[in-house]
């Protein structure tokens, strides 16, 4: 048969792998869990002995599945979240914690142990944190390297690799310690547009260690995403997987940012523009990810990162830290839905009769007018980046009934699209254009999510033509591995997007408007009531990150806005998105040129000077 390309993806509780066919159709999958330890203090542990015999299996099965040879795989690409791993100079594994159980190699993306540390580098002020919105998340690597120098020193000196998961499956299947730039740009503060790492960061921060003498612990090569590392498989990884010897490894990518990889330039029957584009990639958590052609700074996303994802432009990337999660989180409150059989809740059933009884998937969020949920129950990265924020209920009551259980359910929906709407607007008030959502993930296969999703920001969504969008992007990389392709020659040729829902407007726009100011007011809240739970009698703060005063909030009786004294510009606002829809129709005016013409001009007069130029109707 035609050449097949395998992705491998390493989720929060699974290893999958996929087998594809050149054009991108998916041939054959395969799943296995993997396992997780968590103890008090936000600890989260994987192994990667674990994870590795989960990823050799799911291959396996994954070729069996699509029934191709061996000898017809040209090439294969990882992802994984982005987990923190640690080896000794033999490449075996240490403890990644106080546990002294060195199975346990792996802090988990989740862990947010090192909360502490990433508020002491926060305040350092450090230049780096300028191109990750100006604060390091728990999340991060550079957080957990500083926890575990402080709290697990011995195991700190032993290390010798400190590897990101992606970076630890394509050392393991090739033998090379080169580093993804996904990686290090997104989640170790590498300068990806200097090419370097910041030396004065890392002395600054306490981790000098790390790059004196050499950088070989967190990395001395750095490649591009799918650029073919060493020699290929190496012979342990093709036994464990079943394939021959040197079959092409590229460089992977962060599990999110491989869903990204498969849908932002996706075929949509027209050439498409990434950059007119937002990947949402649902999964445990949400990513909300964007491409420019120039550095835009969006204070409190991810980024901008040169070169992380696509070769030559800048990517940002916003979050939720938990979407998927936070559904998940429903089975232990909503006990009447919850499988007997498999001990799990079912969601697809909750949502059939969620749908029915409503009238619709739009109107599903009617049953949720008065039931209102603030959905950070890890935590907030976009657009507060404040780990301590936590999730909220409003409008409960006591019913136990069926239809208590789809109001709850509708809300949580909504309480997340309201999230993810939150960081959109951050995006686009950031520059970054945007036509339409490409929705990827696990919570991207429900209608239901999606509709609410695309009602609340007021956006088309589309879905990959694949159901497996992750898994295709991490192919995408053994695709250009082997020299099939490039990187973007992938997105467009191996790609391709349904138009899945379109906004209702109407009453339920009205709806969401409501929510949206009942959201805010409930977020307001909640940092209020930290705020005075964290206050003594004298108004001093224990334990906050940004201690303030307690003083009595008195709100304004009236707000004057007049011509003169200006507080928003919005005449180049206007200005501005005038010139860029005008390029559209091949109508190229310098700024200064848009305001000579049009500066306090009518839309409707601005149409007929236009037309006139153009000799078309717009």
């Amino acid at each position: 048969m035609d050449e097949a390309f395998v992705g491998v993806d390493v989720g929060t509780g699974s290893a999958r792998a996929g087998v594809f066919a050149s054009d991108g159709h998916l041939l054959g999958y395969a799943k296995r869990p993997i396992a997780l330890w968590r103890e008090a203090g936000d600890i989260v542990e994987q192994s990667t002995a674990d994870i590795w015999s989960a990823v050799a299996a799911a291959v396996r099965e994954a070729l069996a599945a699509a029934k191709v040879a061996p000898s017809s795989v040209a090439g294969i690409g990882f992802d994984a979240t982005c987990s923190l791993v640690a080896l000794d100079a033999n490449g075996a594994p240490l403890p990644a914690g106080t546990s002294d159980d060195p199975a346990r190699d792996v802090i988990a993306w989740m862990d947010h142990r090192a909360v502490e540390e990433a508020g002491d580098i926060n305040r350092g002020g450090h230049e780096a944190l300028r191109w990750i919105g100006g604060s390091v998340s728990p999340e991060m690597q550079t957080p957990k390297l500083l926890w575990l120098a402080r709290h697990a020193p011995s195991v700190f000196a032993r290390a010798r690799h400190f590897f990101d998961l992606t970076d630890f499956l394509t050392f393991r299947a090739t033998g090379s310690a080169a580093r993804s730039l996904c990686t290090v740009a997104c989640k170790w503060n590498y300068l990806a547009h200097e090419g370097r790492w910041p030396l004065e960061f890392f002395d600054g921060v306490g981790l000098g260690a790390l790059v004196r003498p050499g950088l070989a612990r967190i990395g001395a090569e750095i490649v591009a995403p799918g650029v073919a590392l060493g020699a290929g498989l190496c012979a342990a990884a093709a036994e464990a997987f079943g394939l021959p010897i040197g079959v092409p490894v590229g460089a992977g990518l962060i599990d999110a940012h491989a869903g990204a990889l498969a849908t932002l330039g996706a075929s949509l029957g027209e050439e498409a523009d990434p950059r007119r584009r937002i990947a949402l990639v649902l999964g445990t958590s949400a990513c909300c990810m964007a491409l420019s052609d120039t550095a835009r700074f969006v204070p409190r996303a991810w980024g901008p990162h040169y070169s992380a994802l696509t070769p030559g432009q800048w990517l940002v990337e916003g979050g939720q830290s938990a979407f998927g999660a936070a559904i998940d989180w429903l089975t232990t409150i909503v006990p009447s839905y919850v499988d007997p059989l498999r001990g799990g809740l079912d969601f697809a059933r909750l949502e059939r009769e969620l749908v029915a009884r409503a009238g619709g998937a739009s109107a599903a969020a009617l049953l949720a007018r008065d039931l209102h949920v603030l959905p950070d129950f890890l935590g907030n990265r976009t657009p507060y980046a404040d780990p301590a924020m936590r999730g909220a209920i409003v409008g409960l009551d006591l019913r136990d009934d069926r239809e208590s259980a789809l109001a709850l359910y509708a809300a949580v929906l909504s309480g997340l699209a309201l999230g993810l709407d939150e960081i959109i607007r951050s995006l686009e008030a950031g520059g970054y254009g945007c036509d339409m959502l490409i929705a990827s993930g696990g919570a991207a296969g429900s209608d239901l999510v999606r509709q609410i999703i695309s009602d609340v920001t007021g956006k088309p969504i589309a879905t990959p033509e694949t159901s497996e969008p992750v898994l295709l992007g991490a192919a995408m990389l053994g695709a250009t591995a082997a020299g099939r392709c490039s990187i973007t020659q992938a997105m467009g040729t191996m790609s391709r997007l349904n138009i899945a829902n379109r906004p209702a407007g109407g009453e339920i726009a009205a709806l969401h408007a409501r929510k949206r100011l009942a959201f805010e007011t409930l977020r307001h809240a909640e940092r209020r009531v930290r705020e005075v739970m964290h206050s003594d009698e004298a108004g001093g703060a224990i334990g906050l990150a940004a201690p303030r005063p307690r003083r009595k909030i008195a709100w304004p009786a009236l707000i004057i806005f007049d011509c003169d004294g200006v507080l928003v510009d919005s005449e180049t606002i206007a200005l501005a998105r005038t010139r860029a829809a005008l390029e559209r129709y091949g109508l190229s005016l310098s700024l200064e040129e848009t305001g000579e013409r049009f500066l306090g001009v009518s839309a409707q007069s601005m149409q007929g000077m236009a037309e006139r130029d153009l000799g078309v109707a717009l």
